[in-house]
């Protein structure tokens, strides 16, 4: 089966006064705070992930499953400027990636990889983006 799941670590993380992110809390429902093994960056008022392997390395966010998944999701990929019709390399990358809620339960979820290189961005060190 293919992922009902979403895992937001940045703009779209409840508290952040957008269109997409008032969309997600509107037609998901949150399943709690979640973890991804992962770097975070700041690009400018949003945030990159980009995975790893390394089991120290972690980005926090919430996971939320969503109602309309293919609807939900191609919205989503719109304002990630990851969907059709976007030059590519797009920014963003649509991936199934495998998080773990706080609770200790382990998921499969969707998020938004980063496509571009960071090497000129700041490294989030905590893995928080609310944190900067």
């Amino acid at each position: 089966m293919i992922s009902d799941r979403l895992f937001v670590y940045g703009t779209l993380m409840r508290g952040f006064d957008n269109p997409m992110a008032k969309l997600l809390t509107a037609n998901a429902d949150l399943l709690g705070p979640a973890t991804c093994r992962g770097r975070l960056y700041r690009v400018t008022y949003y945030p990159a992930l980009v995975l790893s392997d390394d089991a120290t390395e972690a980005v926090h966010g919430e996971l939320f499953r969503l109602r309309a998944r293919d609807e939900l999701l191609g919205e989503l990929d719109m304002y990630e400027a990851c969907g059709e019709g976007f030059a590519e390399p797009t920014e963003y990358l649509r991936k199934l990636v495998t998080v773990t809620l706080d609770r200790g339960e382990i998921s499969e979820a969707w998020t938004y990889v980063y496509n571009w290189p960071v090497t000129e961005l700041p490294r989030i060190e905590s893995g928080r983006f609310v944190e900067g």
